[in-house]
């Protein structure tokens, strides 16, 4: 819900207590004056600078440190705030002061969809999230595991090439945003859960959608704590609740499933050469540790699902989106793909390496477009100082990915859609060395299914690009294309990508 929304929902009197607690807490909670913190706007009483978010934060704030600088102080309600906006400010954050400010801030909906910040996103820095952590990297998410897993990958999205086929056929737009949308979901949960749950159906994207939702919603506590009883009348925290109820369900019937002898047999035989499914693994290490309870368990599916089912499946909508507005480098990823593949009938994840210019496109997609472009936000531990400002203990700070791939003091016409500014980069991965491009974050806090996700984005462009053909829907140009983002943690295409396909016939190329 949007602050404007929020605002015009509350009773009169409502607004008034909330002036005068808010006006009685900053005035408890002043910083003190021998402190220098970084320059940022003015403020307005109550509200700080929450006014100045708008509908889409990583822009509004973009905007904002163009005049304030790369280092910008907010203050979002009771919570202080510093923004970070350019590549040599986030390496300061996430690496030279990594352990200061790798933290998490106890956010409403990340504490109550997480299990109490259970899992690896949220959970507060000790000893809890450095073993989950260690589970994550090691158990679920190694090069190793992450390859067993190859098969489901290229199986799904062969099925969703022939899905396409049949648009191509009719002559009918295909909804490519809505297409790659279940393939990411149904690779997810056959990883993550041993089967698709297709008979779920849209009710499964509605939940998924809500979740979404309410990670990037507005909550009155936790900008004004005391008064988080608002929440409730606003209608915010009543659909939290659903939604979590709705999660909570879905994963214990995962659970249950799992436990059960014969669905466990059966879903070992679906899931063939690939092994064991993310609740196995989680379920057998708790055989092995009793702390693993069954919440913690969730708190973990809750990563891979919602995680893992959006991220992908906006960024090649970008890549595609970008490519159509963009002729020649379609042309060019279109030709360099199908030489490499030729007369086989799809890509394979062992044809990927060999495809370079391929990677630039997805390297620069992410450049432009970052899923996350506000990284999640981090919270300090302690006191620091960075270019000479303070940073106290307890301040969250939101890095603003989206800026720093814009930021033209580094990058050549940053605004332009170049997948050739990549051609020559010795390192094709996403190593964050200079910190001009961290889609994934960097630090301790760098998101663990990186190398996941970007195997995942590749095969699924990578097989779009050579098996059809694509054009705008009749009458429409490449300017038409719309651009507008859809608000939301993971950041779609507001309007759903509509083409037409037609399919290549590689077999006689």
């Amino acid at each position: 819900m949007a602050l404007p929304d929020l605002i015009a929902s509350l009773q009169p009197f409502l607004l008034v207590l909330l002036l005068l607690l808010v006006l009685l807490i900053a005035r408890r909670n002043k910083t003190s004056p021998s402190l220098k913190l970084p320059p940022g706007p003015p403020t307005l009483p109550l509200i700080g600078n929450l006014h100045q978010l708008g509908s889409v934060p990583h822009r509004s704030l973009s905007r904002l440190s163009q005049r304030y600088g790369p280092l910008m102080r907010l203050k979002l309600g009771s919570r202080p705030t510093i923004v970070v906006s350019s590549a040599n400010m986030a390496q300061e954050i996430l690496k030279t002061h990594d352990l200061e400010s790798c933290s998490r801030p106890s956010l409403t909906s990340y504490t109550k969809l997480s299990y109490a910040s259970a899992d690896i996103a949220f959970a507060a820095y000790g000893e809890y999230w450095r073993e989950l952590r260690r589970i994550f990297i090691i158990e679920l998410l190694s090069a190793k595991k992450v390859a067993s897993f190859r098969s489901i990958r290229e199986e799904e999205v062969e099925r969703t090439m022939s899905s396409i086929s049949s648009y191509s056929s009719s002559s009918l737009p295909v909804d490519l945003s809505k297409e790659l949308i279940a393939l990411t979901s149904t690779i997810t949960c056959r990883m993550a859960f041993g089967r698709s749950y297709c008979d779920i159906g849209s009710r499964f994207q509605m939940i998924l959608n809500e979740a979404q939702a309410m990670l990037g919603g507005f909550f009155i506590a936790d900008y004004f704590p005391i008064i988080g009883w608002a929440d409730w009348l606003t209608g915010m925290r009543a659909r939290l609740e659903k939604n979590f109820t709705d999660l909570d369900r879905f994963y214990q019937q995962v659970i249950d499933e799992h436990l059960n002898t014969g669905q466990q047999q059966q879903q070992q035989q679906q899931q063939c050469d690939s092994g064991e499914d993310f609740v196995h693994i989680l379920l057998r290490m708790q055989k092995e540790e009793k702390s693993l309870t069954a919440d913690k368990i969730k708190a973990a599916l809750m990563d891979v699902f919602i995680g893992g089912s959006d991220t992908s499946s906006a960024t090649v909508v970008w890549s595609m989106t970008e490519l159509m507005r963009h002729p020649q480098a379609m042309k060019k990823v279109q030709e360099e793909v199908r030489s490499v593949v030729r007369g086989k009938e799809k890509v394979k994840e062992s044809d990927i390496d060999k495809l370079r210019y391929l990677k630039c496109v997805v390297k620069e997609t992410l450049r432009l477009h970052p899923v996350a472009p506000l990284l999640i936000p981090r919270e300090t531990l302690q006191h620091f100082k960075i270019d000479g400002y303070d940073v106290p203990p307890n301040t969250m700070i939101y890095i603003n990915a989206w800026a720093i791939g814009r930021d033209g003091s580094y990058w050549e016409s940053p605004e332009a859609f170049k997948p050739e500014r990549f051609t020559h980069s010795l390192d094709l991965e996403f190593a964050g060395k200079d910190f001009n491009l961290i889609p994934f974050g960097e630090g301790r806090r760098i998101c663990p299914g990186k190398n996941l996700g970007i195997k995942t984005v590749e095969i699924m462009l990578a097989n779009l690009l050579y098996s059809f053909d694509w054009e705008l829907p009749t009458g429409m140009t490449r300017e038409d294309i719309n651009m507008d983002e859809a608000p939301g943690v993971a950041v779609h295409k507001r309007h759903a990508l509509r083409l037409l396909a037609t399919r290549y016939s590689s077999i006689n190329s």
